[in-house]
């Protein structure tokens, strides 16, 4: 990332996770170091925990955590920032999102600003957004802030959001890809048919296809088997041909799954 800290290429998602604990541990088991969390996922504790649990040494691990628009404003992130390192028992948070761009122009970079100071204080490491649309990271811009080293958006064969992420690209901004196992829909023909040619499931073709674009996949699952298959990515690739098959499903906005708020005022 441009601030200089290395960031794992796979994360574990733990969105709608009622078993927190117990995934991350078994996601560290498989492989991952990198987790996903959030204030409105209401599990930084549990996640906290599984770190100390795990006996794995907390500057080998990843988190990231974000804050939504309800509680955007200065004073009110730099209150949310102590809040999420209480709960997750941490001395630093490795990134931290805003979450959303809801909150208007201001309150958005008043807690960006606030953001930053916190990365002063050494509480966070690094600063991203989440949801962001160019609109929003030109607006960061604009107020001669450092820009953000990650905007975390929906990434998956039928949502591409192409422009965001050749803007992402050409300001140095990585692109984490949530639903990159687009929920679990997963039964196109073309999908399934590079399954079958590697002998894979379909979600480790759409996480591999995310790889091999360049972006940081956060596949989320409770199940063991499935976190453990997810992890398993790097033993094959995806040819050329099977990456422009993938590449010709974008169904642009219309092949978005989730709330995609890339738009907002």
């Amino acid at each position: 990332m441009t601030i200089g800290y290395t960031m794992p290429l796979l994360g574990s998602g733990v969105y709608q996770n009622y078993t927190t604990r117990t995934s991350v541990l078994e996601a560290f088991r498989a492989g991952f170091r990198h987790v996903d969390s959030a204030q409105a996922y209401r599990n930084e504790a549990a996640v906290g925990e599984a770190v100390r649990d795990s006996g794995i040494d907390r500057g080998d691990l990843f988190i990231t955590t974000k804050c939504i628009s309800k509680n955007h404003g200065y004073e009110s992130t730099l209150k949310g920032v102590d809040q999420s390192l209480a709960k997750f028992g941490f001395e630093y948070i490795d990134l931290f999102l805003i979450h959303d761009p809801y909150s208007g122009t201001q309150r958005r970079l008043a807690t960006y600003r606030a953001l930053q100071d916190a990365r002063g204080a050494g509480k966070i490491r690094s600063i991203g957004v989440s949801n962001y649309g160019i609109k929003h990271l030109e607006e960061i811009s604009d107020a001669k802030y450092d820009m953000p080293a990650v905007n975390q958006i929906e990434l998956h064969p039928f949502c591409q959001q192409r422009p965001i992420v050749d803007y992402c690209r050409e300001h140095s901004i990585v692109v984490q890809a949530y639903c990159p196992i687009v929920r679990g829909k997963m039964d196109h023909p073309i999908i399934q048919t590079i399954a079958q040619n590697h002998a894979r499931d379909a979600a480790q073709v759409l996480i591999r296809w995310s790889l091999q674009k360049g972006f940081v996949p956060l596949p989320k699952s409770a199940t063991p088997e499935r976190i453990r298959s997810n992890a398993q990515l790097y033993d094959f690739e995806l040819e050329p041909e099977e990456m422009e098959q993938l590449d010709g499903l974008d169904r642009g906005k219309d092949g978005s799954i989730s709330w995609n708020p890339v738009d907002a005022s």
